[in-house]
């Protein structure tokens, strides 16, 4: 894999960081010349019958899916990062649905189910791979997901290799299930969150999101007025107080930290069997840094997983330098989406991997 080198002003997590959020939004078409795939708007059904609104979009002769959604907030109309991703996938022959998770853009307007940071969000990952199997979307899927939505397709992955006990409607496979990839993941959410609310600047950070978590609830209520205690969601003035107000109880957690414990997916990291693709930057600012070494110990002895921890790169930025662009043979900044739909391309298709296996068996 070519190295991630970004532009020298950019050398620096929190920049990189700032740069994307704040300014690489207004900058991404031009970066992009790839034109918008023509989507189509479908209503899934996720885990328990919730409805989860998404995007299809399936070109000629398609030779994969890929099935994605982003972070802990936005919606799929302003995560431009997850669009290049569409972009660039679907001019490489490959089908992409881009969903709207639980308590998220459009799906508020169809459910007031919340949130449950993988618990059931990996399961809607297969059922809408089922689904859109059903809408001419081939196998093999792939599902993708960056910072919280990396949290989110960890857990796909991981139903994905029982798919077939979730009992969907039509029915997939595992073996129709390839695996994933992720960039900058949530693996330890309360570790993550101490390390934020305790630095100087994360706290600002934190704010910034907690402000966008309450907005997010604002609208579940406007949208299912019985919902949600107006009262409550005046209280969840933080991440760690949004879950406690309004997540944990209907999940049947008593407390915030059993909460995170069930969701977070280092101790999945072991147990993933399919092939998985893990970018994770060292100096990306939301982390806490002492999980740098925690997920290199939980990927060790992984075969499965191929991790590759980057100095640089900051929190989903990854944008590529002009001498990085050149390095990687890449045509666009955007090094992380290239390492993802390189690697997804260079993995063995089913039919192939069956094949062989069926030429060493005697």
């Amino acid at each position: 894999m070519p190295p991630f080198l970004p532009p020298w002003y950019l050398n620096n997590g929190l920049l990189m960081t700032v740069f994307i959020a704040r300014v690489a939004d207004h900058l991404w078409q031009r970066y992009t010349p790839e034109p918008e795939p023509p989507y189509q708007s479908h209503i899934f059904q996720g885990a328990g019958g919730v409805p989860i609104h998404g995007i299809v979009a399936v070109p000629q002769n398609a030779k994969g899916t890929i099935v994605g959604t982003y972070g802990i907030v936005g919606d799929l109309d302003n995560q431009w990062f997850l669009r290049v991703l569409g972009r660039k996938a679907y001019a490489q022959g490959y089908a992409v649905v881009l969903f709207d998770w639980r308590a998220h853009g459009k799906t508020v307007e169809l459910s007031p189910t919340l949130t449950s940071d993988g618990i059931y969000e990996g399961q809607d990952f297969v059922h809408i791979a089922a689904q859109s199997k059903a809408l001419g979307c081939p196998a093999p899927f792939w599902f993708t997901g960056y910072s919280l939505g990396g949290q989110l397709a960890l857990w796909g992955i991981h139903y994905g290799q029982r798919a077939e006990t979730l009992d969907t409607s039509p029915a997939i496979t595992s073996a129709e299930i390839s695996g994933g990839a992720v960039i900058c993941p949530s693996l330890d959410s309360e570790k993550s969150l101490r390390y934020l609310i305790n630095h100087p600047l994360g706290r600002y950070l934190e704010q910034a999101i907690a402000a966008k978590l309450q907005d997010l609830a604002e609208s579940i209520h406007q949208a299912h007025p019985q919902a949600l205690d107006p009262a409550a969601i005046a209280r969840a003035h933080s991440i760690w107080t949004f879950d406690e107000e309004l997540v944990i109880g209907p999940l049947g957690f008593d407390s915030v930290p059993a909460y995170y414990a069930a969701s977070s997916p280092l101790p999945l990291l072991p147990q993933l069997q399919k092939p998985t693709l893990m970018l994770y930057a060292q100096d990306d600012p939301l982390f806490a840094p002492e999980l740098v070494t925690a997920v290199e110990r939980a990927c060790a002895d992984n075969d499965a997983i191929d991790l590759h921890l980057t100095p640089r790169g900051g929190h989903v930025g990854y944008f590529s330098g002009r001498r990085g662009q050149a390095m990687a043979g890449d045509s666009d900044p955007w090094w992380a989406w290239n390492r993802v739909l390189d690697w997804v391309e260079a993995q063995p298709h089913p039919s192939q991997t069956q094949a062989e296996a069926s030429l060493a068996t005697p």
